[in-house]
């Protein structure tokens, strides 16, 4: 109930439990066991931000959300309520409402191309491994690089098979693309199609802008995504999700802290956001959620229990609703403590007891105050909400669809003709032949080159030939020239032996002495005949 600029959410005797519209996108947690109030809680919250002029969006797992589109009604129970809370300015009324669902049933379709959705959502939906999810951003880039359409499943499986079928080719480029990963994707995108998310897939795609209206009157519209059927198929409804605060969290502009909330999105059921997350994707989660807040956008996630919510996650919702919990095993009782511990002190009451003894419509709040600071814990009533407590029958919600400005903008499915996959059959075909005479032209330069390389080995092995026949000829002629060097020392060794010899130098004098006599006797008779 939005009272004198203030969110009145619950209240005691002693004092009125408010969140300050400048604190609302500090984000907040609504937690509590099944039947508690956690439901009539958001009704509250989305009744007063509506109030307040910010836009909100729901979704409405059970269908009873759907009653903030009709003036409540007086029930002894209420009545007792607002007596027992003295609030004299209740007042039963209707809020401005936008119904959407993905199914096209019981609200304004919500369609999106494939390619909008992203590699990253896309693989949460298709409950895709780490490595799978590579292959599917693999397939995003290549789209995106050689200009594909992918705007619904059936694009999205022709580039699949035809990626598959030239995996070699992009392999240099963007990284190894196996086929067991393109199958795994394939067969994903069958069952999910089974999901009827092919009608979730196309065009004209969504605005998330859509979201942010307002009336005339300045009255913020509660924007209810129809999820009964969606909540059958979780990996969809949390996929979904998740792509809204993306898309909110990239398009929006920073604007620092605001008077009050652009928006504020309420995340119901959000345990399985984070179940079996991994941590490389936990950590997309919290930079959003750290971040989204200077975009003015409020969160404000609903589960049962505070320990369904990441720590890195817990730390960044400041606005606390804690409705009953209980606690039989130890386990549990763990759960409960961590609860308490997540608010600060009231010396009043032990905050442990008081969670386990809340009844239904009471919860521990504790909200920010002037000075951004969690006040300390209190137990309050929440207050009753002031529109219809439970569902609409078809003919009130079809009005309301009917009289929507969006009534006939998304319905209608923008039909690519037979021309237009023609036009992809045909660029995937002239592509095949492309690369088909891509891959002769190459194959015929690698065959000149494999006989380039086969002369050339040729060559080098004449020329390895010759030099051995060289090399072959230069050791025989350097083994002649040493036998005959060795040859010509043994003949000079013999000699010398031979000089050395007994009989050698025995004859020598002999021949000496017989030469010196000859002599001796020629110039004697040269002598005479001269001297005659």
């Amino acid at each position: 109930m939005y009272l004198n600029g203030k969110l009145l959410i619950g209240k005691n005797k002693k004092k009125e439990c408010v969140i300050l519209p400048n604190m609302a996108n500090r984000h907040g947690i609504i937690t509590g066991a099944s039947g508690t109030g956690k439901t009539t809680t958001v009704k509250v919250m989305a009744e007063s931000f509506s109030s307040l002029g910010v836009p909100v969006f729901v979704a409405d797992v059970k269908g009873d959300l759907a009653g903030c589109s009709k003036a409540g009604e007086s029930q002894d129970f209420i009545v007792e309520r607002i007596k027992e809370l003295n609030i004299p300015e209740f007042d039963y009324k209707a809020f401005p409402v936008r119904f959407w669902d993905l199914y096209q049933q019981h609200g304004h379709a919500i369609r999106v191309s494939i390619y909008d959705v992203g590699p990253s959502v896309l693989s949460i939906m298709l409950g895709l491994s780490e490595v799978q999810e590579g292959v599917l951003t693999i397939i995003y880039r290549i789209a995106h690089d050689e200009e594909k359409m992918i705007y619904d499943l059936k694009d999205l499986r022709s580039l699949l098979q035809y990626v598959g079928e030239h995996r070699q080719d992009y392999t240099l480029k963007y990284g190894n693309i196996t086929s067991q990963s393109i199958g795994v994707i394939q067969r994903s995108l069958l069952a999910l199609e089974d999901q009827g998310a092919d009608k979730f897939f196309g065009l004209p795609s969504f605005d998330i802008h859509d979201f942010l209206k307002t009336t005339s009157d300045g009255l913020g519209y509660i924007n209810i995504l129809h999820a009964v059927e969606l909540f059958n198929s979780p990996d969809l409804y949390v996929s979904f999700l998740l792509y809204l605060l993306t898309r909110l969290f990239n398009d929006m502009p920073e604007v620092g802290d605001l008077d009050k909330p652009k928006i504020v999105f309420f995340f119901d059921e959000a345990h399985l956001l984070f179940n079996g997350m991994p941590s490389y994707r936990l950590k997309q989660i919290v930079q959003i959620v750290k971040l989204i807040r200077s975009r003015g956008i409020g969160l404000y996630f609903v589960s049962q229990s505070p320990s369904d919510i990441p720590d890195e996650v817990l730390s960044q919702l400041s606005n606390r609703v804690q409705h009953g919990l209980r606690a039989y095993t130890p386990s549990e009782q763990k759960v409960v403590k961590a609860a308490a511990d997540a608010f600060r002190v009231n010396p009043e009451f032990k905050t442990e007891e008081a969670i386990l003894n809340l009844g239904t419509g009471e919860a521990i709040v504790s909200f920010l105050n002037e000075k951004g600071e969690p006040e300390v814990a209190e137990i309050v009533k929440i207050l009753p909400p002031e529109s219809h407590m439970g569902t609409i029958d078809d003919m009130e919600r079809n009005k309301i669809i009917n009289n929507s400005e969006f009534c006939g903008k998304y319905e209608e499915v923008v039909q690519k003709d037979d021309a237009a996959h023609l036009v992809l059959e045909k660029v995937y075909t002239e592509e095949k032949e492309r690369k088909e005479e891509e891959d002769r032209i190459i194959e015929e330069e690698k065959q000149k080159k494999a006989e380039e390389k086969s002369l050339l080995e040729q060559q080098k092995e004449e020329a390895r030939l010759k030099r051995e026949e060289q090399k072959a000829l230069l050791e025989k002629q350097k083994e002649e020239a040493r036998i005959k060097r060795e040859e010509e020392k043994k003949k000079k060794e013999e000699e010398r032996q031979m000089k050395n010899s007994v009989g050698y130098k025995l004859g020598k004098k002999v021949v000496n002495k017989t030469t010196d006599k000859l002599i001796n006797k020629g110039l004697n008779s040269i002598f005479k005949n001269l001297f005659k």
